[in-house]
């Protein structure tokens, strides 16, 4: 099965994907900063999820495309959600006191 005859044969599902990539772009382009901690620790959760239906995937995977498939699902997911924690204590850490500087004088 080719490219093409994939799009044309399931060209309902893509234009669903196409369109959330695009609502979601302009839903979290109009996020406030201050939204942005609660919302990344949400997707978090999501990608949790993600990963363990990838790994449930993987293991009931017959054929090694699909095996490669659950595989960068795995990786990907995995990626995200480390990626997430990391921008999220970033972002926690500016709102922490910061230590007081001692005079030498």
């Amino acid at each position: 099965m080719n490219l093409l005859t994939f799009f044309f044969e399931y060209h309902q599902a893509v234009f669903i994907v196409v369109l959330s990539i695009f609502l979601g772009i302009e839903v979290i382009s109009n996020v406030p900063a201050i939204l942005h901690t609660p919302l990344m620790s949400g997707a978090n959760a999501i990608h949790g999820v993600v990963i363990i239906g990838a790994i449930i995937v993987m293991g009931h995977a017959q054929t090694t495309l699909a095996m490669v498939l659950g595989f960068l699902a795995v990786l990907l997911g995995t990626l995200n959600v480390v990626g997430g924690f990391v921008v999220t204590d970033r972002m926690l850490d500016m709102f922490k006191k910061k230590p007081k500087k001692e005079n030498k004088s």
